[in-house]
């Protein structure tokens, strides 16, 4: 039965997603954990936190994630996706558990930082991986699929926050951090299969036609002998390349806005709602639904990206998150707040998602890892502006409206910058093969 309503091909690309899915959920986990704690962390007396150290502790991790992302491209493109998602995973699980053993906060943000260079390196590795491994028709849907592991991940660091931070404390939640280190990566070491597209241009033919023939139904398959690796300096450049340049700038100026959200929101919801007066449960609830609202917003809005295009809908969920934002400042009624929470999630969380199949869909195989590293990486500057501006807010107690107008300003700035990206065109799966020997300079 299972054979025959999933094809072999169709099993493969399951795979795929499933796996990139678990990595996702562990990053996603290990990212907005430190949201769920802040609270705890503002009231941990040993280290006399204040909101602004502690809106600076959550913009560390992200500049690691800046890092790691910007590097994290190239090298995946150079060296191979497999590889790069299993170091990233082992690097980040180990780096929670010094940030669980951490004596000071000095300690906790070098840590931090650091756990963020692996955080960095599964993204847009995940992405390209999950991307090339689907159909065409599929290929936005699946991104949703896989890329809302990480909203999975921040609702499980709500959700396990509520118990557990008010009996064992803010370091519990970072041991959890290191169980993806025996659960998951034992799992990518031993299904997760090989970019094609890497092994064509490495020259390992046999490799490429069965690893095409088994999760991309032949699609991915050479059609010339590679001539060998293209350097990462020629995979950069390729980015910058005419027909590439415009679309290379504002991604990653859209990925800025986008990112400023979701690690803004992420960051501070919880202690914002718990100033406006809702208790640690209470404002932890808002957080699960934000990452609600973005898991079935994607899941609904990759579906319409696949059928008239990434540019419209990505634009309008950018403005649903300006207006959902800017009305929570004015929400009193539990439910509506609750409801306004979740449009937002969708449109911020869920926004970069469909960002990020944009980018995966408008570069060809040779430099998609590098492309999708570049636009996440230029767009980390946002997500460590968004913890360090939410921090100061809180800081000035300029009160939860101001704090909420301050995040639908980015909204609005990213939905103008994504009206000016290219619109739909070819996917590059269905471009003529370029030859091989060249492939960095074909797709230049």
């Amino acid at each position: 039965m299972t054979t025959a309503l999933f094809p072999r091909a169709r099993r493969g690309e399951l795979l795929v997603v499933g796996l990139c899915f678990a990595a996702i959920v562990c990053e996603g986990y290990d990212l907005i954990v430190y949201g769920a704690v802040v609270p705890e962390l503002l009231r941990y007396e040993p280290w006399h936190l204040t909101p602004a150290e502690a809106g600076a502790i959550g913009s560390y991790g992200l500049f690691g994630m800046l890092v790691g992302a910007l590097c994290a491209g190239a090298v995946a493109d150079v060296l191979g996706r497999r590889r790069t998602v299993l170091i990233s995973v082992a690097w980040f699980s180990l780096a929670m558990a010094a940030c669980a053993l951490a004596p000071t906060p000095g300690w906790f943000g070098l840590f931090r930082a650091l756990g963020g260079l692996g955080l960095g390196g599964v993204m847009p590795t995940a992405i390209a991986l999950t991307v090339e491994c689907s159909a065409p028709h599929r290929r936005s849907l699946n991104n949703a699929l896989m890329f809302s592991g990480y909203s999975v991940g921040g609702i499980l660091a709500a959700v396990l926050a509520m118990p557990l931070l008010p009996r064992y404390g803010f370091r519990v939640m970072f041991w959890i951090g290191v169980l993806p280190l025996v659960l998951v990566v034992p799992l990518l070491w031993r299904y997760l299969p090989e970019s094609a597209a890497f092994l064509r241009n490495e020259g390992r033919l046999a490799e490429t036609e069965a690893v095409a023939r088994r999760f991309t139904a032949g699609r991915a398959a050479p059609t010339v002998p590679a001539a060998g690796r293209a350097s990462a300096r020629a995979v950069t450049l390729a980015l910058f390349s005419p027909r590439h340049l415009r679309a290379t700038l504002l991604f990653a100026l859209t990925s800025f806005f986008g990112l400023l959200l979701v690690y803004g929101l992420n960051t501070w919801l919880p202690e914002i709602m718990k100033g406006a007066g809702y208790p640690l449960s209470g404002s932890l609830l808002f957080l699960v639904a934000m990452n609600a609202g973005a898991v079935a917003g994607s899941l609904l809005l990759a579906p319409l990206g696949d059928r008239i295009g990434m540019k419209p809908v990505t634009a309008l969920s950018f403005a649903a998150a300006a207006v959902s934002i800017a009305l929570l400042s004015r929400a009193t009624y539990a439910p509506a707040l609750y409801l306004l929470v979740a449009v937002a999630g969708c449109g911020t969380i869920g926004t970069q998602i469909l960002v990020n199949a944009y980018v995966a869909l408008h570069y060809p195989p040779q430099i998609r890892a590098t492309a999708l590293g570049w636009a996440l990486g230029i767009g980390r500057f946002g997500a460590v502006a968004g913890p360090a501006v939410g921090g100061l807010l809180v800081a000035a107690d300029v009160g939860a409206a101001v704090n909420f107008y301050a995040f639908a300003v980015p909204a609005v700035l990213g939905a103008g910058s994504v009206l000016l990206l290219p619109g739909r065109r070819r996917t590059p799966a269905a471009a003529p093969a370029a030859p091989s020997s060249e492939p960095v300079k074909a797709a230049a």
